[in-house]
């Protein structure tokens, strides 16, 4: 059984940093691709991040420069390195795994298989 699970939120004042860490079990990690989502309060889900099965990367417009993602396969976990954090920052952040083989990173939810409960990230000002 696939089992996702993040951890790393919290409540952090704007300019702050926050790691984001996502840790599956029941598959083979370096099989798949991964990807960040956030969801802010009476938003939808949006792509933030993800590394697909390729290796390749891929940021949305407005993190680009502020969060860094990166994998450690040895150790089944994904991360979200997020400096310089903003208000508009604050949402459930979710890890999610793609099963498919891309080349290039998916964006959408729909291309995702798996996914974690979520984590809190609260940016204050």
């Amino acid at each position: 059984q696939v089992q996702v699970v993040e951890s790393g939120g919290g409540l952090v004042q704007a300019g702050g940093s926050l790691r984001l860490s996502c840790a599956a079990s029941g598959l083979t990690f370096s099989s798949y691709g991964m990807g960040w989502f956030r969801q802010a309060q009476g938003k939808e889900r949006e792509f933030v991040a993800g590394i697909a099965w390729s290796a390749a990367i891929e940021y949305t417009d407005s993190v680009k420069g502020r969060f860094t993602i990166s994998r450690d396969n040895a150790k089944n976990t994904m991360y979200l390195q997020m400096n310089s954090l903003k208000p508009e920052d604050t949402a459930v952040y979710y890890c999610a795994i793609n099963r498919g083989r891309t080349v290039v990173v998916p964006t959408t939810l729909r291309a995702y298989d798996y996914w974690g409960q979520g984590t809190q990230v609260t940016v204050s000002s």
